[in-house]
């Protein structure tokens, strides 16, 4: 008979298959009864993925700016500006951008002023602007780089809320419940951009594979995960019996995941805020002292990973992830984990990802040069899944 799994989030699946030898996927937090196996619905038939190393048209590498102690949304004085920082999320900055603005706004705000600057034009930097801009600001975004060039516009595209946000032995005490304040504004905001014309924020099946029965990962780093915290906000995963899906494994879990369409998002997030009249001006800061050129005495900060290297901040480390691309498939509309390996099957492309046996990997490499032989190793794992017996 078939299963409900646990109920699993990105960073589950990622940490449960790590100590399989073979999978990217998944622990849980509380079980459920089974139901019978006629209750759940068998896979359709699913499109096999072009996975062929000569059909990598791009390799795209960014450093996800990871804090140990959680990101930073403190304010300070700098000269005559207050600056109120948002910055340091890890793998989770999508995932937790409006709940994140939410705090950093409301902080920014609390003075009165209605003009405000933020410095950044991806994840955190859009989702601040529009959030100002709601409760009544004018706002300017600064950056050197504009979307889609910013480090956000790299992103896998899942939701992911505390992928690689803390470490549990440094996270100070009631982050765990800031964080669920975050989690759940969020997912609450993104629920409102389901169905919107161009998908920028959509539904995906993603499947969860394994040669070897799941059973929880190491964790070397004692990264902290509080999935626990909402299960109720994600779909339960279902594991399933042979038949029930097309891959020649011994395991499985299909896994229903809400997937952001990166390029779509970012292109309607900056809609919205010029709209809204949000201004963009491109500029390139060298230190906090070039912040005295602003008109505005209000300024958020949202420049990830730059913030090491602007704000000196040496409390940001590089997690490094690379995507490799291949041609979109319209009719490949799921995702898989097996191996280590993430695919993702978007609408600007198929992208795959090496993941590691657990979060440390990447963790402290700033190179940002694309690896080819490790892209070309995630799609032969990929591609073994349809090659034929």
């Amino acid at each position: 008979m078939s299963q409900t799994a646990p109920r699993l989030d990105r960073r589950s699946l990622i940490r449960m298959g790590a100590a399989l030898g073979g999978l990217q996927a998944l622990g849980g937090c509380a079980t459920v009864a089974s139901q019978p196996t006629s209750l759940l619905m068998p896979a359709p038939g699913l499109a096999p993925v072009r996975a062929r190393p000569e059909n990598i048209f791009n390799i795209t590498v960014c450093s996800r700016p990871f804090r140990a102690a959680g990101p930073r949304l403190d304010a300070e004085t700098v000269g005559d500006k207050l600056v109120v920082h948002n910055y340091g999320h890890g793998g989770s900055g999508w995932s937790l951008s409006w709940g994140s603005a939410e705090i950093v706004v409301g902080k920014a705000l609390a003075g009165g002023e209605k003009d405000i600057a933020v410095i950044g034009c991806g994840a955190m930097g859009l989702t601040a602007a529009i959030t100002a801009q709601r409760a009544g600001a004018r706002v300017t975004i600064y950056a050197k780089e504009l979307m889609p060039d910013v480090r956000s516009a790299r992103a896998t595209g899942v939701w992911s809320p505390d992928s690689r946000i803390a470490l549990s032995s440094q996270a100070p005490a009631g982050f765990d419940v800031l964080w669920e304040q975050m989690c759940r504004r969020s997912w609450k905001t993104y629920a409102r951009y389901l169905g919107v014309d161009g998908e920028p924020v959509s539904w995906t099946d993603r499947y969860v594979l394994s040669d070897k029965p799941f059973a929880p990962s190491a964790d070397p780093m004692g990264f902290a995960h509080y999935e626990r915290m909402v299960p109720d906000l994600t779909p339960r995963p279902q594991t399933l019996a042979p038949g029930e899906h097309p891959f020649r494994v011994a395991h499985a879990r299909r896994v229903p995941t809400l997937m952001f369409n990166v390029m779509e998002l970012g292109r309607t997030l900056m809609g919205d805020f010029l709209v809204a009249g949000g201004r963009l001006e491109v500029m390139d800061f060298k230190s906090p002292a070039d912040l005295a050129a602003l008109k505005q005495k209000v300024v958020i900060n949202c420049t990830g990973y730059g913030a090491r290297a602007l704000w000196k901040d040496e409390t940001v480390t590089p997690v490094r992830g690379q995507l490799a691309w291949l041609p979109a498939q319209p009719e490949v509309t799921y995702g898989l984990y097996y191996r280590h390996v993430s695919m993702l099957a978007r609408r600007d492309g198929i992208i795959l990802q090496q993941t590691g046996a657990d979060e440390s990997y990447g963790y402290g490499i700033e190179d940002e040069r694309p690896d080819r032989a490790e892209a070309e190793a995630a799609i032969r794992t990929i591609a073994a899944l349809f090659a034929k017996a």
